[in-house]
């Protein structure tokens, strides 16, 4: 285990350093909210109301609202200022009997562990809460907050237990309760006598989880039938469709022009090639055609090809194209080249 805290419980003149470690850890399978289409993972991103964009974290603060709908916003400097115990001392107010400490007040638990040259002091203070079977109230400061707790021991260790305030818990008002209900002797020793047949020694371990055991029967039946899927690794989108946190240059968003225009020009080739391979005669050069808004390198592409080349020839040479621009380059002068000599 880790320590989350150190410091030292003060009772009198008595100081005992400790470390204060979690006691208890809720074995729940982890569950996600995934998207049944895809199994993409749903997210929940804390969004500014007003302007409807997400807020970092550094820029989120806390805030009251009054019964008058004004709105008190309160930074970290002044949450800084509140007075607040020492945050590396647990403080012993008294010392009382254990059964007076009601259940409903009980939260947390923390074990104690004492340093290495604080032993005796350690095992004194334990001796005594045990040998007078009481508890000690104590103050700590964890996580930035005021708690009230008690230390009481349990086997060889010293537990420190957090305590809700008393206006932390909720009156019972059940005006049902109020009502005079008459319970004949007979029924109250049938009910005592079933009590008795159910007594028993109270022991956590003869207990299990029956729906986490059979949750955990279903997954690994899908596990091992293979009913599974890859984890899908989706990018986040932001702003303008781009993923979030990619840096947008110049080169990148030149080349996703070209490969867009690119696309548009190879449907458009294919309906301007269809007439022509019906057609037996040579068609003569045509200029190439420039547009405004397509880039050099989809000019290249759109540049015509002779008319008796087939359809399939015609795309082998455009894939060509794409992947060597300067081998394309030479494969439009030659023919060029080849009539100047036909013309010599």
């Amino acid at each position: 285990m880790r320590a989350i805290w150190k410091g030292a419980v003060a009772f009198g003149l008595v100081n005992v350093p400790v470390k204060l470690y979690a006691a208890t850890g809720e074995h729940e399978v982890p569950l996600h909210q995934v998207h049944k289409k895809d199994g993409g993972r749903i997210r929940y991103r804390k969004v500014c109301s007003i302007e409807d964009e997400p807020v970092e974290y550094s820029e989120i603060a806390k805030g009251y609202e009054t019964d008058d709908g004004q709105l008190v916003v309160l930074t970290d400097e002044d949450l800084d200022q509140l007075p607040l115990a020492t945050e590396r001392e647990i403080e012993v107010i008294e010392f009382v009997p254990a059964d007076q400490v009601d259940p409903i007040l009980l939260a947390k638990t923390y074990y104690l562990e004492p340093d290495r040259t604080a032993a005796k002091p350690y095992a004194l203070l334990r001796e005594a809460l045990t040998s007078t079977d009481r508890m000690a109230v104590v103050k700590v400061a964890l996580r930035q907050r005021e708690s009230m707790a008690v230390l009481r021991v349990r086997d060889d260790v010293i537990c420190l237990q957090t305590l809700l305030w008393p206006d932390e818990v909720r009156e019972a008002d059940f005006p049902i309760l109020d009502q005079d209900v008459t319970v004949r002797p007979q029924e109250l020793a049938m009910a005592s006598s079933l009590v008795e047949s159910l007594a028993g020694d109270f022991d956590p371990s003869g207990f299990e989880d029956r729906y986490r055991a059979a949750l955990e029967q279903v997954i690994e039946a899908k596990v091992s039938s293979g009913r599974t899927q890859a984890v899908p690794q989706a990018e986040e989108v932001g702003e303008g469709g781009q993923p979030a946190g990619e840096v947008v240059d110049l080169l990148a968003a030149l080349q996703r022009s070209v490969e867009k225009a690119r696309g548009g020009s190879a449907s458009s080739r294919k309906d301007a090639d269809a007439p022509a391979a019906d057609d037996a005669k040579p068609a003569k050069k045509a200029p190439a055609r420039k547009t405004s808004s397509r880039p050099k390198a989809a000019d290249a592409d759109a540049e015509e090809k002779p008319a008796r080349k087939s359809t399939s020839t015609r795309s082998r040479a455009t894939k060509a194209d794409d992947e060597k621009p300067a081998e394309g380059k030479a494969a439009d002068e030659k023919p060029a080249r080849t009539r100047r000599k036909r013309a010599s």
